[in-house]
C-alpha cells in the first residue's frame, strides 16, 4: 500500500487479518490516522497475545516522519520491527517551524488530556494562526473540540486511546489543512449507548451520539461533547468522520470527498475519529 490514511484503512485491516505481517515497505505517505490506526491494531493484537512483524517503509522521508511523530516509541511495544533499527541518518529535531501540532500521544487518564491540551496550546498559535488563519476564538474552539473528543475516550471507551495532529498543504485545494486522528479499541458507540437505549446498529449508535447528543450516562449535561465537536467542525467548514464497529458516519463539506454513511466495514472495536480543518 502506497498510502496509509483513512481512505485505505479498510485495506490495511484486511491485510492484517490475512497476513502474519503488516507490510509498509512501499508506503510513501502516512498520516496521523494511519499511524494511530496501526498502533490501535497493535493494541488489539496485544490483547489477543499476538505479535506480528511490522515491515518498515523503505522511504527515508517516511521513516523520518514516523520518528518525528514518535511512532516508534509505541510501535516497539506491539510489533517486531523489520529492520529492527530503522536507518534514520539523524533524528528530526523539532523546531518552531515544525508542522507537527501533536506527536502520537496516548490517552489513558484525564491527566493525559491536560498534557495534550497544554502541548497543543503551545503550538496552536504559530500553526493555527500562521497556516490556517484562525483567530483566538477559533483556536479556543479547536482546543475545546480536541478536549471533548479525547474526553470521550476516557468516559466511554474503557480502553487506551491515541491521538496525533499534523498540518498539511493540500495541493488540490491550494490550502493548508490540519488533520486530527483520535482512536481507541474500547467498547464502541453501540455497546456504550445500549446501556440506556435500544440500538439496532453501529451507524444508529454513531448518529445518536453525534447528531442527538446521546450518552450512556443519564446525568444532565452529558453527551454534548461530540455534538460540540460536530458544531465546531461544521462552523469552520471541516470534515468529521466517526467509525465504530462496522460503520462510519461522516459530515462532508463541499471541498472534501467521501460517503456520509458506510456499512459492513471490517469490524474493529472502539471508535476511530478523523477531523480535517481547512485554512480559512
Amino acid at each position: 500500500m502506497s498510502q496509509i490514511t483513512e481512505d485505505t484503512f479498510e485495506q490495511l485491516l484486511q491485510q492484517i487479518n490475512d497476513s502474519q505481517e503488516v507490510n509498509l515497505n512501499d508506503t510513501s505517505f502516512i498520516d496521523p490516522y494511519g499511524m494511530v490506526g496501526i498502533l490501535e491494531i497493535g493494541e488489539l493484537l496485544k490483547d489477543k497475545e499476538i505479535r506480528k512483524n511490522l515491515i518498515l517503509p523503505k522511504s527515508e522521508e517516511v521513516l523520518k516522519y514516523l520518528e518525528r511523530m514518535d511512532f516508534f516509541k509505541f510501535a516497539n511495544e506491539y510489533f517486531t520491527l523489520e529492520p529492527s533499527k530503522p536507518s534514520i541518518p539523524e533524528k528530526y529535531l523539532r523546531s518552531s517551524y515544525t508542522d507537527v501540532l501533536l506527536e502520537i500521544t496516548p490517552i489513558e487518564s484525564s491527566d493525559d488530556i491536560h498534557f495534550i491540551v497544554g502541548k497543543v496550546k503551545d503550538r496552536a498559535k504559530s500553526i493555527l494562526t500562521k497556516h490556517l488563519h484562525y483567530d483566538d476564538r477559533a483556536i479556543n474552539g479547536f482546543i475545546v473540540a480536541l478536549s471533548e473528543v479525547c474526553q470521550n475516550i476516557i468516559e466511554h471507551s474503557e480502553n487506551k486511546g491515541f491521538v496525533g495532529i499534523q498540518k498539511y498543504h493540500f495541493n488540490s485545494l491550494n490550502k493548508n489543512v490540519v488533520k486530527i486522528a483520535v482512536m481507541d479499541i474500547g467498547i464502541g458507540f453501540r455497546k456504550s449507548l445500549s446501556e440506556r437505549f435500544s440500538i439496532k446498529s453501529d451507524i444508529e449508535a454513531i448518529e445518536k451520539a453525534l447528531l442527538h447528543g446521546a450518552s450512556r450516562y443519564a446525568d444532565e449535561g452529558r453527551g454534548h461533547g461530540l455534538a460540540a465537536v460536530r458544531r465546531f467542525a461544521t462552523q469552520w467548514n471541516g470534515k468529521l468522520s466517526i467509525r465504530s464497529g462496522t460503520a462510519r458516519f461522516s459530515i462532508i463539506p463541499a471541498w472534501a470527498r467521501g460517503k456520509e454513511k458506510e456499512f459492513n466495514l471490517n469490524h474493529i472495536p472502539g471508535s476511530q475519529i478523523n477531523i480535517l480543518l481547512p485554512e480559512m
